[in-house]
């Protein structure tokens, strides 16, 4: 039975990441040309989304199931905020030292860190109540707010973050099969523009059930091996979500514009705490009352590192004049390894 949770979820992670990258982002991007969006906007929204829905519909259903498996949700999220910064920061820094945009990197870096301390607020009585959560969405409405007129008071040069991302995208042989594969079920808006919602309505439901099938596998790998389901989270959960983007932010890189996705990364771990924790709690709320029980026996603690690598990071910045190099990407990287023996060694011992 293990073998075929195990093979759901590798099976689920690689679908997550054609449907993200070959038919919803596409879509998102169309959408964001209608409406007109700055830039900087589309990346702090609808790329954010794009780049983070495994996330945010493994939140969801985690809070939404019966039996109540919140901690998996926040587990995957908060996994995936520290594979974003170690792992995909450290990588882009790895392959090639990166000169960032001092100004957006001020404003995530403000913004994120009161992100996390407010996290730490909520998680610390082990319940979210509604206040709680509207306050994680009202805060992400802020930031958007922010990013649209941050510019304003300290400019900086304007940047696509939706078409670099997709510019840096290699398609493998695999990945086209399997794009041709899912094209008979979800409308290809980059042949046909006009069906760009349709891709959109379809990506999202399809999406949804590959993130429900993530949660229960994972629940069930937790059980069959006595193993806490917020360790899975953490670990595999969080990784397995987040490695397409590891990968667009490698090829980036390589191309000489890291700094693109070291805000991405960023950014996209602003919209998975505020609004995909946030909007799950608030919705699980308003229908069923009450409130939300997060088990933080081994969330607190990789908050707590968030926390810290955040300010770490920001310190080298600025004394390096916000350029990362080499040698701080492999030591991010090798933080990383720490922190998974952190988490992995106590279950198999």
């Amino acid at each position: 039975m293990i073998v075929a949770y195990i093979l759901v979820l590798i099976v689920s992670f690689y679908f997550l990441a054609v449907v993200c990258e070959e038919f919803f982002v596409p879509a998102l991007d169309i959408i964001s040309d209608k409406l007109k969006l700055s830039s900087d906007v589309a990346g702090a929204t609808l790329m954010a989304v794009g780049s983070s829905a495994p996330e945010f519909f493994t939140a969801l259903f985690a809070v939404l199931l019966p039996n109540g498996h919140a901690d998996i949700g926040s587990g995957t999220i908060v996994g995936s905020a520290i594979f974003n910064i170690l792992v995909i920061i450290g990588a882009v820094a790895a392959f090639r030292e990166t000169k960032l945009t001092w100004q957006p990197v001020v404003r995530d870096a403000l913004f994120y860190s009161l992100t996390i301390l407010l996290l730490l607020y909520v998680f610390w009585d082990g319940k979210v109540v509604l206040a709680e959560s509207i306050y994680f969405v009202a805060f992400y409405v802020v930031y958007i707010f922010a990013v649209a007129n941050w510019k304003k008071i300290l400019p900086y040069k304007d940047v696509d973050p939706v078409k670099v991302l997709e510019e840096g995208i290699e398609k493998s042989r695999m990945s086209k099969m399997s794009r041709q594969l899912f094209s008979y079920v979800i409308p290809d808006s980059s042949k046909n523009p006009r069906r760009y919602f349709s891709s959109f309505s379809v990506s999202i439901a399809i999406i949804a059930v590959l993130s429900y099938l993530l949660v229960e596998s994972a629940v069930g790998v937790g059980e069959i091996l006595n193993i806490n389901p917020v360790i899975i989270a953490l670990t595999v959960l969080a990784a397995g979500t987040s490695i397409p983007d590891l990968f667009s932010s490698i090829i980036v890189a390589k191309q000489g514009r890291g700094d693109m996705a070291v805000s991405n990364a960023v950014g996209s771990n602003i919209f998975d705490i505020l609004f995909g924790l946030g909007f799950p709690w608030l919705l699980v709320m308003l229908l069923r009352g009450g409130t939300v029980t997060v088990g933080t026996e081994n969330l607190i603690s990789s908050v707590f590192l968030l926390f810290a690598t955040v300010l770490s990071i920001l310190f080298i910045l600025i004394v390096q004049k916000f350029t990362i190099g080499r040698r701080a990407g492999w030591a991010l990287l090798a933080l990383y390894l720490v922190y998974l023996g952190y988490q992995i060694f106590p279950v198999i011992m």
